[in-house]
């Protein structure tokens, strides 16, 4: 049994990494600060069926509290670490851009300490396809580089991948970055798309669909990505040999790094995304078709061929099969 920390436990992938790692028999420690970023009341429902498993445990706690984590790594004797703790969301930066300060580079800062003093065998932590940027080169590669992020949420996940590179060079510390593209389903976050769509479809009000919705997103499915995670979790970083200093590859190193791309790898336009709920609600969206905004960007589209020829993983869930799954997860937990 292999104690395995998993930050952000109580957030939309944690919990279902966290189960999947319980399923196979790990030992799961779990942190969470339950923040109201959204609703708290979700992600304690979140943790609720994570609670009674013996296997796990649980420490309300906030990765920017530096003594609070360096407490946590001296007391549990922590092998592997999936770090997803952090302030998301592009249109939230534009807003309070210290949240992203706080929970992103000092947060993180504080797990990469954690793991470079107890002798961590692999961290894994999440990055987003928002460190594309600017990029319209699709679809998009790992192997591309990504230095025009065009959000300061971006900026922030694009310095995690930095900050654990360097730890990785210095001292060994085996990481990998995944950049997660558009994650959905059940117990999702209600400040994405489609717990807000599918919200004002029930109650017969207007949504906002930028970009006239012509934007297309990579949907994945959450049950897909958490595979994906652990997948990557068991695929050790190692020093690619044939990376070369005067052409160097952003995606490998010669230290224990990698970067992976985790989507679905087949881009959906959202008014096709909408006409989908429509079918699985039952009802038509009231549609308020408006210009793209700051931050935002057109299309995503993930190159995972590299996460698939390390790990062997690849997506299973059609956006008709994983949007009708939310859907019902939606009415049982809504009640509507």
């Amino acid at each position: 049994m292999t104690r395995i920390l998993v930050t952000g436990a109580a957030g939309f992938v944690g919990m279902y990494v966290c189960q999947q790692l319980l399923e196979r028999g790990e030992s799961v420690i779990g942190i969470d600060n339950l923040n109201d970023y959204y609703d708290p009341a979700l992600k304690k429902a979140r943790l609720a069926r994570l609670l009674p498993h013996p296997n796990f445990q649980f420490h309300k706690l906030n990765i920017a509290d530096r003594k609070g984590v360096s407490e946590l790594f001296d007391s549990e004797r922590l092998e592997l670490v999936v770090h997803l703790a952090a302030q998301a969301g592009v249109r939230y930066s534009l807003e309070n851009p210290a949240a992203y300060v706080d929970s992103n580079l000092v947060g993180f800062g504080n797990i990469l300490e954690g793991c470079r003093h107890h002798g961590v065998r692999h961290l894994v932590f999440a990055s987003t396809s928002s460190v594309y940027g600017a990029n319209t080169r699709i679809p998009f590669s790992e192997h591309d580089n990504v230095d025009h992020p065009v959000s300061f949420y971006a900026a922030t996940k694009k310095a995690n991948e930095l900050m654990a590179h360097s730890y990785s060079h210095l001292y060994r510390l085996p990481c990998t970055g995944l950049r997660f593209f558009t994650v959905y389903g059940p117990w999702g976050r209600p400040d994405m798309a489609p717990i807000a769509f599918t919200k004002a479809i029930f109650e017969g009000a207007p949504i906002n669909v930028f970009n006239y919705g012509k934007m297309q997103r990579d949907f994945t499915y959450v049950e897909d990505v958490a595979e994906g995670v652990i997948r990557a979790l068991d695929t050790i970083a190692v020093p690619a040999p044939a990376w070369s200093s005067d052409a160097p590859d952003p995606a490998t190193s010669n230290a224990p790094y990698r970067i992976y791309n985790i989507g679905n790898n087949q881009p959906v336009e959202l008014l096709r995304f909408i006409e989908i709920l429509e079918q699985e609600i039952g009802r038509t969206a009231v549609k308020n078709l408006l210009p793209i905004q700051p931050g935002d960007v057109l299309s995503t589209f993930a190159d995972t061929s590299d996460l698939e020829q390390a790990t062997g993983f690849r997506p299973s869930t059609s956006i008709e099969t994983g949007l009708a799954r939310f859907v019902a997860w939606y009415r049982d937990y809504y009640k509507v």
